[in-house]
């Protein structure tokens, strides 16, 4: 069972450690991975100096930028922005802290390999 393919859960695990090191090395506090609760997750929660910053992580090594506009759909936006807002309420000591919405995409055809794009979309819509 040597040449069995990773399953798509160690795929994304994998993806969201490349991005957490990234992250970190770009100066990043990642303080929670794999935030989840029913009907929504957030693969990093990290903080850029005082900002806290959501961070979905995309693998799209057969997509473009297509692909990524449409995997991060109004549906995923507001998942993702449902979900953060219960964070906020679970950990009320980032309650005053400002916000951002990142998306990391991995393996995107034309792009750099680890494209972080800061800011992504806001609570409204694509930024």
């Amino acid at each position: 069972m040597e040449n069995e393919r990773p399953s798509s859960c160690e795929k994304g695990r994998s993806g969201e450690d490349r991005a957490a090191s990234y992250l970190q090395s770009l100066g990043f506090q990642v303080i929670f991975r794999n935030y989840r609760i029913r009907g929504g997750e957030i693969d990093i929660v990290a903080l850029d100096g005082e900002i806290l910053v959501f961070v979905e992580v995309k693998s799209l090594p057969s997509g473009g930028l297509e692909t990524l506009s449409y995997e991060l759909g109004p549906r995923k936006r507001s998942r993702i922005v449902r979900t953060a807002r219960y964070f906020l309420v679970e950990h009320p000591e980032y309650d005053s802290s400002l916000i951002r919405f990142d998306v990391i995409a991995l393996d995107v055809p034309g792009l750099d390999e680890t494209h972080h794009i800061r800011g992504a979309f806001t609570e409204s819509g694509l930024a």
